[in-house]
């Protein structure tokens, strides 16, 4: 699992469908021995060389779901990279010792090289294990992605704790928008902040751009490497993605179904970057509370975290805002990375059989499809 765009969009509903499967068997003791019990025969290795916390956690708690062990590495200086040794040479050892490698590097494109290593061995008979690209470099973050898909798919399903017979959410928003549809098609995303330089939001669209009549919203700073770059803008163009860049917030804010924020990447920055940015009016790119009181009762706030507490692109003032999604969100990749493991172990149809006997009266999902 190394780009984002291996996912296609019925995977995207089976892995939805599987995480929030997983979530509910999770919350009775008896449902959680079930999870442990799935995968307690594998193991993983956690090869996190590039610096990580959410991802690194999510993942550990994805593996400990299904009872996977796992070992990690943090820090190449203690181990035998130290001593020469190729991170090539590192990823065949790993495979001699787990059934699963997860790896985040600041190697541009070394999950691609691993895969294919991968792949090499399996051509020659020889043991080989998935890996999984858990953000590379300055690549792409697939699975930053999917869980941020999985968020999507659970904010516009429309559904309340306090549905019922007589009441649900959904028929409660259309009185007031009249043409809401359940799922993802159909709606406006808005992505702001800094667009050009951001992996995350390139994971996203490569997803979201395989729904139907999709308009994007891209706000930045008038950078070169802030803005949606060109050729990306083209790809999204040639995929029928209605496109449109704005270089201030206020002008989108009430038209989004989704806004996805993302801090200046400052870290990045050039001397003449610096110079650019000492002039910047930033509240153009940030949220504020008359900002969030504009928009649709029911758009959804999102960002990949970490955000800039000095910066505040968003005030933490807003994060009690019914909109404000962003540490469900994050809690929504415990789950959605424990659905794709389970996935490529074959565990997700044993999750199904078990969620239909137990659970069936609880959720109707299409579990034959699974």
């Amino acid at each position: 699992m190394i780009f984002s765009k291996q996912f296609d969009k019925e995977l995207l509903e089976h892995l939805g469908n599987v995480a929030t499967m997983i979530r509910d068997i999770a919350s009775t003791k008896d449902g959680y021995k079930f999870l442990i019990s799935l995968l307690f025969h594998k193991r993983a290795m956690l090869y996190f060389t590039q610096a990580s916390t959410r991802t690194f956690l999510s993942f550990m708690a994805a593996l400990q779901i299904l009872g996977i062990s796992w070992s990690e590495i943090r820090d190449p200086s203690v181990s035998s990279e130290y001593k020469g040794e190729s991170p090539l040479d590192s990823m065949r050892m790993f495979s001699s010792y787990c059934d699963i490698i997860i790896m985040r590097s600041k190697i541009p494109d070394f999950a691609e090289c691993c895969a294919y290593l991968m792949n090499d061995l399996d051509d020659f008979n020889q043991r080989n294990v998935p890996i999984i690209n858990g953000g590379a470099g300055a690549d792409e973050h697939p699975t930053q992605a999917l869980l941020d898909i999985y968020t999507i798919q659970r904010e516009f399903a429309f559904v309340s704790k306090k549905d019922s017979s007589k009441w649900t959410l959904f028929d409660e928003l259309r009185k007031k928008y009249p043409g809401l549809k359940r799922g993802l098609d159909g709606k406006v995303y808005g992505f702001c902040g800094d667009v050009g330089r951001g992996r995350t939001v390139r994971s996203l669209t490569n997803l979201l751009s395989q729904y139907d009549d999709m308009t994007f919203y891209f706000v930045s700073p008038d950078h070169p490497k802030l803005k949606l770059p060109a050729n990306f803008k083209n790809e999204l163009l040639d995929q029928g993605v209605d496109v449109k860049e704005y270089d201030d917030l206020n002008e989108i804010v009430d038209k989004v179904d989704m806004l996805y924020m993302t801090r200046i990447q400052h870290e990045h920055d050039s001397a003449e970057d610096k110079e650019f940015f000492k002039k910047l009016d930033y509240s153009k790119y940030y949220l504020s509370k008359d900002k969030v009181e504009r928009m649709k009762d029911y758009a959804a706030i999102l960002h990949p975290f970490p955000r800039d507490t000095r910066a505040k692109e968003i005030p933490a003032e807003i994060d009690n805002d019914p909109r404000a999604k962003y540490f469900a969100q994050a809690r929504n990749g415990i789950w959605i990375r424990a659905a794709l493991i389970a996935y490529l172990f074959d565990a997700d149809g044993k999750i199904a059989s078990h969620y239909q006997k137990h659970f069936s009266d609880y959720h109707d999902y299409n579990v034959e499809v699974l």
